[in-house]
């Protein structure tokens, strides 16, 4: 039986352990561009004993930013700092993958620190695109409604940012599909009131998706996994559901996606009642209905929680965000707990001091 400290394997790539990193913003680049801030922080997390860290979403072109400050993959420039990234995980023992994402209409915005609120032109804002012209909400801008031209741009932008990822060493890669972000706008009703091909019926508001997935699989090549973070409902009535999300699993693992990250919300404003595990019942039913490898996500905080996720088959991966911003080293407090040592996911240079 697998459990949290097992390896996972996906393709090519064989995880230390079922203990994976959530892609966090940031927002600290400078022009898209890794810095000393990126090293610590995701080196931190990596030599803490996580299997998988999940770099935070790099906008795969200048206007997908969610602010300024956002991580890059729109350019030649960002890989040498990425690969500087990649150095690092791997050599504290785990995977290194990143996030390639679009964030549509949500794009433009000062950093949460800053307030969160929609930049204009003079402030060095900009313009965001959307499947519809329809804001995000209050005090937001009307985004320009995507035509084919800009829908090509994009795909072209999505398939570029996998080549360079591919180039910098990552070994995983995930679209991000959730949150309200661009390519969750086209999947819910809320947000995507076109009248053409990519609106409508089921299959056509999926279709922005699934040509992405193409061909960020061609440029990324058939060695490596390609997951997938899906919002799996937008929690308001009319909106993207828990059954949208697996019959559109059903799609992604026939076009060679190997793993759904299970999220949910972002569409709109919406109180959600959470609570620990309170997103782990999406990758369960996802995961069963479907055959699919599926990542749990969302308030999950103690190490036996995370273990009987797993142990229970309701997911095949435990992705920690706040508690890794808390705890660096909550995979190795897992291990003492769950085994009564850190064991291999020590750092050598810590272990025969800590573990003699």
């Amino acid at each position: 039986m697998a459990d949290l400290l097992t390896p996972f394997t996906a393709r090519s790539i064989t995880l230390r352990n079922r203990i994976g990193m959530s892609p966090m913003c940031q927002y600290s680049a400078y022009q898209g561009m890794v810095n000393d801030w990126h090293i610590a922080h995701y080196g931190a997390r990596a030599a803490g004993g996580c299997g998988l860290i999940i770099v935070e979403a790099a906008a795969v072109e200048a206007r997908g930013r969610i602010t300024p400050h956002d991580l890059g993959l729109w350019a030649e420039d960002h890989l040498e700092g990425l690969g500087r990234l990649v150095s690092i995980i791997e050599r504290s023992g785990a995977v290194p993958g990143i996030q390639i994402a679009h964030a549509g209409r949500k794009a433009s915005t000062q950093r949460p620190w800053d307030g969160g609120k929609p930049l204009n032109a003079a402030d060095g804002g900009w313009l965001p695109i959307a499947p519809s012209a329809i804001p995000f909400g209050e005090g937001y801008p009307t985004p320009t409604m995507m035509d084919d031209d800009r829908i090509a741009e994009v795909l072209f932008a999505f398939s570029e940012a996998a080549r360079r990822a591919r180039a910098a060493g990552f070994k995983w890669i995930e679209i991000h599909a959730a949150h309200g972000y661009l390519q969750h706008s086209f999947l819910s009703p809320i947000s995507n009131q076109r009248d053409d091909e990519y609106n409508g019926a089921f299959e056509n508001r999926i279709r922005f998706l699934l040509k992405t997935v193409a061909v960020v699989r061609d440029a990324w090549g058939e060695t490596n996994p390609l997951t997938v973070r899906l919002s799996c409902t937008d929690w308001i009535d009319g909106g993207w559901t828990l059954d949208d999300s697996i019959a559109l699993a059903h799609h992604l693992k026939a076009a060679g996606v190997d793993l759904v990250d299970c999220s949910s919300g972002g569409t709109a404003r919406v109180k959600i009642q959470t609570a620990p595990g309170y997103q782990v019942p999406f990758a369960e039913a996802i995961r069963r209905e479907t055959g699919m490898a599926t990542a749990a996500v969302g308030l999950i905080r103690e190490a036996h929680h995370a273990d009987q996720i797993v142990r229970d088959e309701q997911a095949d991966l435990v992705l920690l965000g706040r508690e890794l911003l808390r705890d660096s080293q909550w995979a190795q407090n897992a291990a003492r707990e769950l085994r009564g040592k850190a064991g291999d996911l020590l750092p050598p240079q810590y272990r025969y001091t800590l573990e003699p």
